[in-house]
């Protein structure tokens, strides 16, 4: 892949993992529309970025700021899409809301699916158009307290596989790209110290972008995990889930008892969180 002739819509730009993503993609000569709701901080980032990159301010979970995409990425003349919008929040299914179940699904699923549509007439009119899903590790396992948070990118991940052998008689590239936990000053205090509680292993998002970029040189379809062991417990689970249920048995009190100190509806966003 060539990124100096690469035209990104990024959605979820101004979080810590998107705002890699565009550093990144950025500094390797690719153009950039950061997309997003928070206006400063989009401008900020763009301030800081090489290169003439745009701007599209606007709640793309409402259908008026999807249209308005459209009609900008037609205008910016992109060729590709990354969905890094994200929601997460730590909490058992019964503390949640009907309000955190739309908003997580709304968020993490319905919304880049939405852009996925809106995009995909005249991403497919362009050579070697490239469309990525930023999923999670906890896109493949079922993990207590992310009832919520894994239900939409388990669905993100289907979603993402079904498009691509969808378009394989196509040009098109469809990559599923799911971190592990990752370092941000977004997630809330109850995450960090839940992943400090059972050793679990976070990158920073600058590494997780240098890894969406060799990705993306390398081989931009199919699906790419991160982190060891996370990639092996994704195999474990797929094969032997018992083994996977055994083990999460053990930390559900430990995972209760951070769910119980976590603020209801406090969902942070533009960013993703695993624990494993």
């Amino acid at each position: 892949m060539n990124f100096s002739e690469q035209r990104w819509v990024i959605t979820g730009a101004s979080g810590g993992i998107g705002a890699a993503i565009a550093t990144a993609l950025a500094q390797r000569g690719a153009t950039l529309l950061l997309c997003g709701r928070n206006q400063i901080k989009l401008t900020q980032l763009k301030a800081k970025l090489v290169g003439k990159h745009q701007l599209f301010i606007g709640d793309l979970t409402e259908a008026s700021s999807l249209g308005a995409l459209q009609q900008a990425a037609d205008n910016f003349n992109a060729n590709g899409v990354i969905n890094c919008l994200g929601v997460n929040q730590l909490q058992t299914f019964v503390q949640s809301s009907e309000a955190d179940v739309r908003r997580m699904l709304d968020t993490n699923l319905l919304t880049p699916i939405s852009v996925c549509q809106a995009l995909l007439p005249r991403l497919q009119t362009q050579p070697n158009a490239t469309i990525v899903n930023v999923g999670s590790i906890l896109g493949s396992i079922g993990y207590p307290g992310s009832a919520l948070y894994c239900a939409s990118k388990f669905g993100l991940r289907g979603f993402t596989e079904s498009l691509r052998r969808e378009l394989a008689d196509s040009q098109m590239n469809i990559l599923y790209f799911a971190p592990r936990a990752t370092d941000t000053e977004l997630n809330s205090p109850e995450m960090q110290q839940l992943n400090q509680q059972f050793g679990n292993k976070s990158d920073t998002p600058q590494w997780v972008a240098q890894q969406l970029c060799q990705r993306l040189q390398t081989s931009p379809k199919g699906a790419a995990y991160l982190g060891w062991p996370e990639k092996l417990f994704v195999r474990i689970n797929a094969l032997f889930p018992s083994l996977v249920d055994g083990a999460s048995l053990k930390q559900l009190p430990i995972i209760k008892r951070f769910c119980h100190q976590q603020p209801l509806s406090s969902t942070v966003t533009g960013e993703h969180h695993e624990a494993s």
